[in-house]
């Protein structure tokens, strides 16, 4: 009967209710992609996958005294004990082993990345800490692409996009910056040909009540060599990364490294999610953000 009536309920469509769309606006982390950090990538195999479930046999039979754990490690090594040969088709499970950065593919950065205090000498908050609340919102998308060469994105092209499309901000709304920079995901230009932002337009959003500001490039800062040149051409500090330093003083998130801006249909009317990975005590993490619409 309880069979019954759960075919019956997942056949059933409520044709008054509007389909949800889904939009993937996160990059793969991907090992064959150029990075400036390197991801590496080990791939287990399932053979070999196989003969790593047999090695199982070592430690639960060996819990017991360090003889029997030599014993069944020997036996493992000569090809004794359970291996690939045990399996079905010769094949068990796979495996990958991942070394890369909470900044690698699309991630959320925590108020910690900034700085471990605030401007009020407060512990700042790690991405475990960052409330659950904030993503999980009305989305807003702004396009501010500019022209070759155009530099951060400013508070006037924020208020010019967000006029363009006759929207007004809420508290804890989304915003997410589209200024193509996802078209190069994959290639060295990804890293130093992008936009970022200016403090002062950062500063406005938060001022608004906006807790979660996402962009499609590789940064939210202008690109580093930009940046350490403006330094060492003027001497000033607030030229190394102004609108990241910004959130000692206003604590807000960033996404970075978001995609496919260009695929949400309508500018705004949409949810956002993005809960970052669960990193005890990180700066960042891994995100795959979804439009739903």
């Amino acid at each position: 009967m309880q069979a019954n009536t759960t075919q019956q309920a997942l056949q059933f469509v409520d044709e008054s209710v509007p389909a949800l769309q889904l939009v993937d606006l996160s990059v793969p982390v991907d090992a064959n992609h150029w990075e400036p950090d390197v991801i590496r990538c080990e791939y287990i195999d399932h053979r070999r996958g196989a003969d790593l479930l047999g090695s199982a046999l070592i430690h639960s039979r060996g819990r017991d005294s360090l003889r029997a754990r030599v014993s069944e490690w020997l036996k493992h090594k000569l090809g004794l004990g359970v291996d690939h040969r045990d399996f079905p088709d010769g094949k068990g499970l796979s495996l990958m082993r991942y070394t890369l950065t909470t900044h690698t593919g699309t991630h959320m950065d925590a108020p910690f990345h900034y700085g471990d205090v605030d401007a009020k000498g407060r512990r700042a908050r790690t991405i475990c800490e960052v409330p659950l609340e904030w993503c999980f919102r009305d989305g807003v998308v702004l396009d501010v692409r500019g022209p070759a060469g155009a530099g951060p994105v400013t508070r006037d092209e924020v208020l010019a996009a967000l006029g363009r499309i006759g929207y007004t901000l809420k508290p804890l709304d989304v915003v997410l910056l589209r200024t193509g920079g996802d078209t190069h995901v994959g290639k060295p230009g990804y890293f130093s040909g992008f936009r970022g932002v200016t403090e002062a337009a950062t500063r406005w959003l938060v001022e608004q009540g906006i807790r979660v500001i996402g962009i499609d490039s590789f940064g939210f800062d202008a690109p580093f060599h930009q940046m350490l040149e403006d330094y060492l051409r003027t001497g000033k500090p607030s030229a190394l990364w102004p609108a990241h330093l910004f959130g000692r003083e206003s604590e807000y998130c960033q996404l970075e490294r978001l995609a496919n801006l260009d695929k949400l249909e309508r500018p705004y009317g949409f949810k956002v999610s993005c809960f970052p990975i669960k990193l005890a005590r990180a700066d960042a993490a891994w995100c795959r953000v979804v439009a739903l619409v």
